[in-house]
């Protein structure tokens, strides 16, 4: 994004209207930080095409805000699809379940004040976890019933801007904080919290709008995607993962008008970089080399934005990818280059 900005409207921009302060982060204006380095990892081509295909329509543009954005896609054991429309309006469903067979979609929950933003399974104890971009962790039953927030206030100071979630196998909580996106500033956290909520650990600052956040197959360390500069960094993380030991820029990502979203990692670790700007998403070797672009057909692009985000079934290769625009907000499916696994289901 670029300093200045023309008042293009982006399916971000509808936060604006959910929540007070800095949800302008998320509008697509304003976002250009400092200038980029001399050399950047070299990367060409977009290699194959994957084409993907509609499963369902789950959304349409609300009224309230005039937008609709579905996120992170997550699988829970049985196969069912939970989404996040982020633009939701109090009263309308935040949460929605998607029949995967047949398309059919219902909300399962909702609130008055919550922009969520993604959602997870925990590991530890089987809820669903949503970040709300607001500051806090709000988890539910899958159903979601039993609504608890499980974290909510301020990390050394200042009050975080959620974005996306990825867990550690002993439930250990791993999020991305955007910190307002302020023009100019490179201010974003990747921030630990324990599984219990009451400790928090900055891992890493001084980044420029970080998005995605998802550990490597080993959970040896977490890929994040740095929105304003259109990076994807490996932090390798100490045995406790409490401490990151070595950071560094391991893929650009050449995107045009797009730029990085969110990330998910399948078997063989290649990643799944989702394109905010652009409904498509670029796959990349752990060894940085762009294997394959995920493309909707070009009649229904016309109409949609941005995909956000990607969840593979564990053990098998089926994508089901979420996309949205002004035609609304739609999940679509395509066939992974391998197996799924937990840090393949969204986030």
């Amino acid at each position: 994004m670029n300093a200045r900005c023309t008042p293009r409207r982006r399916p971000r921009a509808a936060l604006a209207v959910l929540a007070a302060g800095g949800l302008l982060a998320l509008t697509g204006c304003g976002t250009q930080t400092s200038a980029a380095p001399a050399s950047r990892p070299a990367q060409s081509g977009e290699g194959r095409t994957i084409r993907a295909t509609q499963v369902a329509h789950v959304t349409d543009p609300h009224e309230a805000t005039g937008r609709t954005l579905l996120e992170g896609p997550v699988l829970d054991d049985n196969g069912d699809l939970y989404v996040v429309d982020v633009t939701a309006p109090p009263g309308e469903p935040k949460v929605i379940s998607v029949d995967l067979a047949t398309g059919k979609h219902q909300g399962i929950y909702t609130d008055k004040a919550g922009a969520y933003t993604s959602a997870q399974i925990s590991p530890y104890d089987g809820r669903l976890y949503l970040t709300d971009y607001t500051g806090s962790v709000v988890s539910t039953e899958p159903d979601g019933s039993d609504p608890r927030t499980f974290f909510s206030g301020e990390v050394d100071g200042s009050t975080m801007n959620l974005d996306d979630i990825a867990f550690d196998d002993e439930g250990n909580l791993y999020v991305s904080d955007l910190h307002g996106m302020k023009p100019g500033k490179a201010e974003g956290r990747i921030v630990r919290i324990d599984r219990e909520g009451g400790k928090t650990t900055v891992l890493a600052d001084g980044l420029a709008h970080p998005n995605g956040v998802m550990f490597d197959p080993d959970l040896r360390g977490l890929w994040i995607s740095e929105l304003a500069e259109n990076t994807i960094s490996y932090l390798l993380l100490d045995a406790d993962k409490t401490a990151v030991t070595s950071q560094h820029e391991a893929i650009h990502v050449g995107g045009g008008v797009a730029q990085t979203d969110s990330i998910a990692v399948d078997a063989d670790g290649n990643l799944y970089q989702a394109l905010h700007g652009r409904p498509a998403m670029a796959v990349y070797s752990p060894d940085g080399e762009r294997l394959a672009t995920v493309e909707i057909p070009a009649r229904a692009a016309k109409g949609l934005e941005s995909a956000t985000n990607v969840a593979i079934t564990q053990g098998g290769t089926k994508a089901y990818m979420t996309v949205s625009g002004p035609d609304g907000g739609y999940v679509y499916r395509f066939t992974a280059l391998a197996e799924g696994i937990r840090q393949s289901n969204g986030g």
